[in-house]
């Protein structure tokens, strides 16, 4: 029997399985860690316990578990959020935190400075995405600005999947999908590193070789195997950002295929049949060579869930909460008895864009209740998605059909909320696993153990989620987007 292992470095979790050759999954395991919030507004992980520590566990209780000869695990894909930035020294080891995705907004004075500088309508033709707290580049002039002493030490700036494929292979590479979200430091029509829109942020040199998802970076190092109990020379992938993976595990792989992810925070990917360059929505080429992708993400989405039970959920136990907390919100009626919620608990991304946007419980009296709070919770991430499928709308990118997946997806009301909002009706595949089996499926699609049309095999569609009209949504959406309007410059100087 051959296999192949799959691992994705989550916000809050790491999962990983071993699966065999026609789907079958074997082994899985999964490990917490937390996100540090040293400063409002900043997001890190450390990289040795969060992010190597979490792999190399995975990878010894998979292996334990299974009894599986690592022999005959054939190929290795990781997958983890991002797009991360990280400085490593020349020895591939960490220099400082690493900063995270678009929810850490540390780098908004370089952000407005570049696209000032350089010209937002440049910046889009060339990178094919406007500069954000989801960019690296701003980050990397934010850390050279701000840690010099760091900055002199760097011998490369790796995101969080370059960071595991280096401590397994030595190598250190990127793949396109997250190269993209390095501008102004990536090229769009040449797919290639570039510094003549910002020279002096970077030289070329300290970033990470390109490649596409499938193909492969190395082997399996001696040092990485004792570390990892994985056999020396087993082929690893590039790899990709954790969303993508996601997006591949449930098969939304074909144009007009959209992906969302419910996850620490709700991200959708949408194949695309040629580039969508539009500064509320980020865009990148797709895992393989000739093929695209449009992107948009809520920066607090599952987040808020663990927030909501942990400040305002404290009589219940933490491991049960969350079904009590769903029958309560159950129990008010669509538009939680006249509550919005805004979700901008850490900033907002797409399609707005603002990370000085804050989270907002509007329209209390005395008779609501913790129900009532939690179902405008959910509803409030729910107009936040809408925002960004009326997007794609206007843009003329709306999808063929919508697959669901990620661990949100067991929350039955966050999902039927989110469907009757949007008005789109949702599939969700057999296993919700997510981005370690799609990192599992592109390894064994590296090495030629499938075909890409397999995953429908591997993972087939369980049931649909049918959107159910509910008049008072589209009124409650208006508001929702007026409040937003109306409140983000008192927002703006709350600090």
């Amino acid at each position: 029997m051959a296999y192949t292992l799959g691992i994705d470095i989550g916000t809050y979790e790491t999962k990983g399985v071993l699966v065999d050759e026609s789907g079958t999954i074997h082994a899985q395991a999964a490990r917490g860690h937390k996100m540090l919030v040293p400063h409002p507004g900043w997001a890190e992980h450390r990289p040795e316990e969060d992010w190597w520590g979490d792999f190399v566990f995975i990878c010894q209780t998979l292996l334990g578990e299974s009894r599986v000869d690592p022999a005959d695990i054939k190929a290795v894909a990781c997958s983890a959020i991002g797009p991360c930035m990280l400085p490593v020294d020349a020895h591939g080891a960490p220099l400082m935190n690493a900063v995270l995705y678009g929810v850490d907004g540390r780098a908004e004075a370089e952000v407005r400075e570049l696209t000032d500088r350089i010209g937002e309508d440049t910046i889009i033709t060339r990178g094919g995405n406007a500069l954000t707290s989801q960019s690296v580049g701003p980050k990397i002039l934010w850390l050279k600005r701000n840690r010099p002493e760091i900055f002199a030490n760097t011998a490369y700036i790796l995101t969080s999947t370059s960071f595991l494929v280096q401590r397994l292979t030595g190598q250190a590479v990127i793949d396109h999908y997250t190269a993209a979200n390095f501008s102004p430091l990536y090229d769009v029509a040449t797919q290639s590193w570039t510094d003549d829109l910002a020279d002096g942020i970077l030289p070329l040199d300290k970033l990470p070789r390109l490649l596409w998802s499938n193909e492969i970076a190395g082997q399996i190092t001696p040092k990485a195997a004792e570390a990892t109990g994985l056999a020396v020379g087993t082929p690893v992938t590039a790899g990709t950002i954790d969303a993508a993976a996601e997006a591949l595990s449930v098969g939304a792989d074909q144009p007009g295929d959209m992906m969302m992810m419910y996850g620490s925070t709700i991200f959708i990917i949408l194949r695309a049949q040629s580039q969508v360059s539009d500064p509320r929505i980020w865009y990148a080429p797709w895992l393989f060579e000739g093929e695209h992708a449009s992107m948009a993400g809520l920066a607090t989405s599952g987040t808020l869930t663990h927030w909501f039970r942990d400040q305002l959920a404290r009589d219940l136990d933490p491991a049960d909460a969350f079904p009590v907390l769903a029958k309560e919100a159950a129990a008010s009626p669509p538009g939680a008895n006249g509550l919005l919620m805004l979700p901008y608990f850490s900033g907002e991304r797409t399609p707005i864009h603002d990370t000085l946007a804050k989270g907002a419980l509007f329209g209390l009296n005395l008779t609501h209740t913790r129900g009532d709070m939690y179902r405008a919770l959910i509803e409030g991430i729910a107009y936040g998605t809408r925002h960004v499928t009326d997007t794609f709308a206007e843009l003329g990118q709306s999808p063929t059909r919508l697959l669901a997946v990620g661990g949100g997806t067991k929350n039955e009301l966050w999902v039927q909320a989110t469907s009757d909002i949007t008005g789109i009706d949702q599939i969700v595949c057999e296993k919700t696993t997510g981005a370690s089996y799609g990192d599992a499926f592109l390894a064994a699609l590296a090495v030629g153990l499938v075909a890409r049309g397999d995953i429908a095999k591997w993972n087939p569609a369980e049931r649909t989620v049918t959107a159910q009209a509910a008049p008072i949504y589209d009124t409650s959406y208006d508001l929702f987007r007026r409040l937003y309007e109306q409140t983000k410059d008192i927002a703006a100087e709350i600090m």
